[in-house]
């Protein structure tokens, strides 16, 4: 059954994430990059060795009283047309999810485990 419209309370929060993740991707088989001999040589011209040295990757997630702004992505947070009314308070740890509404792909997933001091 599905809820109409209520009250929907979550508070303001931001998180940032980086990584640097050439460890971890080598660690899963991605290693020929990595290597200094032959890595990358075939992808541009110089007779000089071409190699991956480091990847880093980041991420960022806003929510506010705007809507969310993620590293992918700028949107309203929640839009819902529902049957019953349904009040909800994120004034507990809680998860949230961003997904692409088309193809339902994930694009952000996190945990919230202390509201009050976001």
């Amino acid at each position: 059954m599905a809820a109409n419209g209520g009250n929907f309370w979550i508070p303001k929060f931001k998180f940032e994430y980086a990584i640097e993740a050439s460890d971890a991707l080598q660690s899963l088989g991605l290693v020929l990059p990595f290597k200094p001999q032959d890595g990358c040589t075939e992808m541009v011209y110089d007779p000089r060795p071409l190699h991956v040295s480091k990847i880093f990757q980041k991420s960022f997630i806003e929510v506010d009283e705007r809507g969310t702004e993620a590293a992918v992505a700028t949107g309203p947070v929640f839009q819902l047309c529902c049957l019953f009314k349904v009040d909800f308070v994120a004034d507990h740890p809680f998860l949230f999810v961003i997904r692409e509404n088309n193809s339902g792909i994930v694009q952000f997933i996190g945990q919230v485990l202390n509201p009050s001091i976001t």
